[in-house]
């Protein structure tokens, strides 16, 4: 018998032991899954390019978990809960099996964490940078996925964890900034999986290219504008020492929740919030009027930005 091709070998090796129920061993051209009884099914997909998402000196674990992790928070935006993945590895030739092994090695760590499984995929070369996309899978009761489009005037504009955090990691693992924590704040967000449920929190999105621009979509989505109050946005103590606000405020990477929240369901919410040891903020209100969203400063004027947020596009 010959021996397997160089790509099987690479898949027998490094992903197969992360594959679960549904994945047939990896053996196949596809999973067959079976969604849960009497829940829906939600798919979500992000990519992330060498050089755009993370540098190329990043260790390969942790490239993998935030891959992995940056999908979950948008099943953690839909009051999802995860099922499995499918990932697809494009990397050049020359890159060594033991970079491999470590990426496996984050997905293996974060899987155990999260409770979900491979399911499939592909690895394929390319000229470079190295190009990674993951697929994820999660399920909710039927009729109870939390969208964008639900806020409504009166509603809180509220966020989980701390803002700026991830737009400020960048800077310090570039070393622009000396900051540890920040640096792993940028490489390693935290997915909130289970805050925000069906009954609680009206919309929500997470906030992937900026607190002020994502709220925009929330409020496009919904029919309605929104004013933050920026005195009220949480900051870590790393993110405060380094003053500079705007950038909190439009940077993203933060991958924390931003909720519409009717002010009846406030209290309920921070009880939540508290059993699950996620700080929650409330950081302004939706309002009526077209789609905009006002940032006011301390003294109650409205903040002029260079900036809402990041866009791959311009």
């Amino acid at each position: 018998m010959s021996d397997l091709p160089a790509e099987f070998s690479l898949i027998a090796r490094h992903f197969r032991p992360l594959a679960g129920p549904g994945s047939l061993d990896l053996s196949d051209d596809a999973a067959v899954f079976v969604p849960p009884v009497g829940r829906e099914v939600v798919v979500s997909a992000d990519a992330m390019v060498q050089g755009v998402h993370f540098l190329s000196e990043d260790p390969a674990d942790l490239v993998a978990r935030k891959l992995l992790r940056t999908n979950l928070s948008d099943l953690a935006a839909m009051g999802a809960a995860p099922l499995g993945y499918l990932i697809t590895v494009s990397t050049p030739r020359a890159t060594p099996d033991a970079w491999f092994a470590e990426f496996a090695a984050g997905l293996t760590r974060d899987q155990a964490e999260f409770g979900v499984s491979l399911l499939g995929g592909d690895t394929t070369s390319t000229p470079g940078p190295i190009s990674l996309s993951l697929t994820i899978l999660g399920s909710v009761t039927p009729g109870q996925a939390i969208r964008r489009n639900a806020a409504r005037p009166g509603d809180g504009v509220w966020v989980s964890g701390s803002i700026g955090d991830g737009a400020l990691g960048l800077l310090a693992a570039r070393g622009e900034i000396d900051d540890a924590y920040l640096a792993d704040r940028y490489r390693l967000p935290r997915p909130r999986l289970g805050l925000a449920t069906h009954g609680l929190v009206r919309a929500c999105m997470d906030v992937s290219d900026g607190l002020v621009q994502d709220l925009g979509h929330i409020c496009r989505a919904s029919g309605v504008s929104a004013e933050i109050e920026a005195g009220l946005v949480p900051l870590s103590e790393a993110a405060r020492l380094q003053d500079r606000l705007e950038l909190c405020l439009t940077g993203g990477d933060d991958y924390e929740l931003l909720m519409a929240v009717d002010p009846a369901c406030e209290a309920a919410l921070q009880d939540h919030a508290a059993g699950l040891r996620v700080p929650v903020t409330r950081v302004g209100q939706f309002r009526t009027g077209a789609p905009a969203v006002t940032v006011r400063d301390r003294t109650g004027r409205p903040m002029a930005l260079a900036r809402t947020g990041w866009s791959h596009f311009g």
